[in-house]
């Protein structure tokens, strides 16, 4: 419990207000991702999976996103965990570029209800920004990496 008040503690204002946003809005965040994987003609392998299960699939990696945001997701759990799911897409028949383009459209979706929000408001928001983009991209960034190289393994 102390370790993770002095997480919280850490969290910037507007990465405590992303953190909120992810939490309270994580399924409509997978459902706008599911909507849009069903129309995209570069994700036929997702398509061809139930709703719930792409469902459930993007809703754990909104989960880590917050988790990683707020500290509370290690490094070691987050490489061990993005090499299972690559060697996993990797026994369903994935591409490799469908893996990366369903990182992408999460990402959107991200990024478009954190614009809607308004989760940036003013310029000391716009500063922690900076830091809160920077955990945002090493989470895909590493989520990619770590997701390729359990594809080859």
């Amino acid at each position: 419990m102390q370790k993770s008040l002095e997480k919280e503690y850490f969290l910037s204002p507007v990465s405590r207000k992303l953190v909120d946003l992810i939490e309270k809005n994580a399924q409509e965040l997978t459902k706008a991702y599911l909507r849009e994987v069903k129309r995209h003609p570069g994700m036929p392998t997702y398509q061809s999976f139930s709703d719930q299960e792409v469902y459930d699939r993007a809703y754990l990696v909104f989960s880590q996103l917050g988790r990683w945001i707020s500290f509370e997701l290690e490094s070691d759990e987050m490489k061990k965990y993005w090499i299972g799911l690559g060697r996993k897409r990797h026994q369903e028949e994935f591409a490799l570029p469908e893996i990366f383009l369903s990182l992408c459209l999460i990402r959107k979706q991200l990024w478009n209800k954190i614009q809607s929000e308004g989760v940036l408001d003013n310029a000391l928001d716009l500063y922690q920004a900076l830091e809160l983009y920077n955990r945002i991209v090493t989470f895909f960034d590493r989520a990619l990496y770590y997701a390729i190289i359990g594809y080859f393994t």
